[in-house]
């Protein structure tokens, strides 16, 4: 699902290294997806736009030999009896063939367990998380909260966390400008207030016992961007942590605070903060490739991308794991017949 720049990139880069003037070289370069999920992200683009950033629009897709798989492993390996039927329905969604009205798919009880207010999705998904301490480690990295926007999944989070029994430890972030000049324009009140795209917070609040979600590649293979881990100890300068998805689930780590540079502003500042963000709940995009026997979906806000509310089902593999927070019992889900 990247760019299809990233592969043509990678065309011209093994022609250049390998003298050959092939497709990639003449090397074999095998790529998997299924693009009934989400496409390469294009900030404040349009339809088009991400379309056009598919590689199915890349001079590279002719070229390309296509081989399908025909059965849903996450489904087959989970051994439900239900498994075949629910299969049914996610490709339906995925193809655009779900039953809809008004443009919004009507989400049905063969789905999941649908509920009306987010008290009941914590409950169903959390039970009993005031004794998080007690709970396993494959207890809560089997279990997440998913929802379309980042802004909706720091809220359930900090609702989530308040409920917990302990005491509450805050890190702030150190933020400054690399340019001298954009002091004087850029306050760091300022700064505190901006919350860029994978960044941490300005405040980060935890407890421990809490899971938390690396934002930053700190020493692949075991600590990767992505990877969920739990709180076991909060000190002043280093946070610790076992790791409970990845390689190296299990062990314990210590986490550092690290200097995060951003570009997505006219001017560039630089945050000190840990790579972190708590994760009862995430977003839609980052669930993308996790397997999960335990799901819900808030959909206070609609889904706003190409194989968003796709992606999200598909993490379980029964309608029984599944439990969707639906205030309308209707949602939108965005297909591009063209890409498919």
């Amino acid at each position: 699902m990247a760019h299809k720049r990233c592969f043509e990139a990678l065309d011209r880069s093994l022609k250049d290294i390998r003298n050959k003037n092939e497709v990639m070289g003449g090397a074999t370069v095998l790529l998997t997806g299924d693009f009934r999920q989400t496409l390469p992200v294009i900030p404040r683009g349009s339809r088009a736009d991400e379309v056009k950033a598919c590689i199915k629009a890349s001079y590279l897709w002719p070229l390309i030999e296509q081989l399908s798989l025909k059965k849903n492993m996450r489904v087959h390996l989970g051994g439900d009896v239900t498994a075949g039927k629910f299969s049914e329905l996610l490709l339906k969604i995925g193809n655009g063939d779900f039953p809809e009205l008004d443009g919004k798919l009507v989400i049905t009880k063969d789905l999941g367990l649908v509920v009306t207010t987010l008290q009941e999705l914590i409950v169903q998904i959390y039970p009993d998380i005031a004794d998080i301490k007690n709970k396993s480690m494959d207890w809560l990295c089997e279990r997440a909260i998913l929802t379309p926007k980042n802004d909706r999944a720091a809220v359930i989070n900090e609702i989530i966390l308040k409920s917990l029994k302990g005491t509450e430890m805050e890190y702030k972030s150190i933020d400054m400008v690399l340019k001298t000049d954009d002091a004087v324009h850029y306050p760091v009140e300022f700064l505190n207030a901006l919350n860029p795209p994978g960044f941490p917070a300005h405040e980060l609040v935890l407890k421990v016992g809490a899971p938390i979600m690396l934002l930053r590649n700190l020493h692949p293979p075991k600590l990767c961007n992505g990877n969920r881990l739990c709180v076991k100890a909060l000190q002043n300068n280093v946070i610790a942590a076992t790791i409970i998805t990845g390689c190296a689930q299990g062990e314990s780590t210590f986490i550092p605070r690290i200097p995060l540079l951003s570009s997505n502003y006219p001017f560039e500042f630089k945050r000190l903060q840990f790579p972190i963000k708590v994760s009862f709940a995430m977003t839609i995009n980052k669930s993308q490739g996790q397997s999960l026997k335990i799901a819900g979906i808030d959909l206070s806000d609609d889904c706003f991308t190409h194989g968003q509310f796709y992606v999200a089902c598909s993490r379980v593999s029964s309608p029984t794991s599944l439990v969707i927070l639906a205030p309308n019992r209707r949602t939108t889900n965005v297909v591009y017949k063209e890409v498919l």
